[in-house]
């Protein structure tokens, strides 16, 4: 909370007890209280009425899935590079897709040969 840890928002309460002394500590814990209520009502509100405004479309948004927190550059860079479906079949031994006719373009590299040359690709 603010960077404050346990130990100093403790030595703070201490300081305010000191400084404020027992008399006038109720009365501004009971508008330091006021005003915390105050702050959830006009959050909740302004929430509702952006609810209103945005329209009954924006009701079924996974807001939790556009959460920049969960934001993990790996795993998107990763899909990119991979840039395959997961549900196409693979090898044995898992390094590349296995042969099923979908992609007749493609072929192999076999090691010692020049590399098929594409003319539609250039």
């Amino acid at each position: 909370m603010f960077g404050i840890d346990a130990e100093k928002l403790f030595v703070l309460l201490i300081i305010g007890v000191l400084v404020l002394g027992p008399d006038k500590l109720p009365e501004y814990a009971a508008k330091f209280g006021r005003l915390i209520r105050e702050l959830r009502r006009m959050a909740s509100g302004a929430q509702e009425q952006l609810r209103q405004e945005l329209g009954p479309e924006f009701d079924d948004i996974d807001w939790k899935r556009l959460d920049p927190r969960q934001y993990d550059p790996r795993r998107i860079i990763r899909e990119a590079l991979l840039d395959e479906p997961a549900d196409l079949p693979r090898s044995p031994d898992g390094n590349e897709r296995a042969e099923t006719g979908a992609s007749p373009r493609r072929q192999k590299v076999v090691p010692g040969q020049a590399a098929p040359f594409d003319s539609e690709a250039t």
